[in-house]
């Protein structure tokens, strides 16, 4: 398990970054396809891909603080979408994967069903730890600290988990979330069915038993 120290990169625009990924993109099929441009199995939705098609240079497991949760609709997957409260109580389970900062732009414009393209400008996620690059479900960046010198960001909503009713996600997203945190090798089935269960929007709608059988 990789440490996530303070943010305080003094570089506002370095060529690579640490994409936290925490929602489906922790599978790396699955993130393949907005690298490279594809359709997951499962999912609705082709994506034209980055303008940089090589895979991330690594991938490792990093826990941030915060909470997941899952809330809104996402016409992908059917069902809850996956989000990210670096404020709440809690600890979130992600994938960093060592990207160019490009390719991080794209993703984020893929998620938010744009055409890729337009890089971001970091300069105020890395100052401040926050920045809104829109109002959208996923234009607010956040730096949840530094790896090997490099920002580890990734991206949510400008709300709270307390601002939004939860929604249950569907058996696809769930599959691709938890099966890529278990290719980590950081936490066995369990451990990652039983956090995935627990999780806002997924308690009580989702079992342990459930997501474990996803999975193995």
């Amino acid at each position: 398990m990789r440490q996530v120290g303070p943010c305080g990169v003094e570089e506002t625009a370095p060529e690579r970054v640490w994409y936290a990924a925490y929602g489906s993109n922790t599978h790396a099929e699955r993130l393949a396809c907005c690298i490279r441009g594809g359709r997951s199995p499962g999912a609705a939705m082709v994506y034209p891909g980055c303008r940089d098609r090589r895979p991330p240079v690594r991938s490792v497991p990093v826990e941030l603080a915060g909470a997941l949760y899952f809330a809104t609709e996402s016409p992908v997957w059917g069902g809850g979408r996956a989000f990210y409260d670096p404020r709440a109580e809690g600890r979130l389970r992600a994938r960093a994967h060592l990207v160019s900062a490009s390719q991080f732009a794209d993703i984020v414009a893929q998620e938010m069903y744009r055409a890729p393209g337009a890089d971001l400008d970091l300069s105020e996620v890395l100052g401040s730890g926050v920045s809104r690059v829109g109002s959208g479900r996923y234009e607010t960046l956040v730096c949840a600290g530094q790896m090997d010198g490099l920002p580890v960001l990734t991206f949510t909503a400008p709300w709270s988990v307390d601002d939004v009713v939860p929604v249950a996600p569907s058996g696809a997203y769930v599959g691709y979330l938890a099966a890529g945190l278990l290719e980590t090798g950081a936490w066995d089935a369990a451990t990652v069915a039983a956090y995935v269960a627990a999780a806002r929007g997924a308690a009580g709608r989702w079992s342990r038993r459930a997501v474990l059988e996803l999975i193995t």
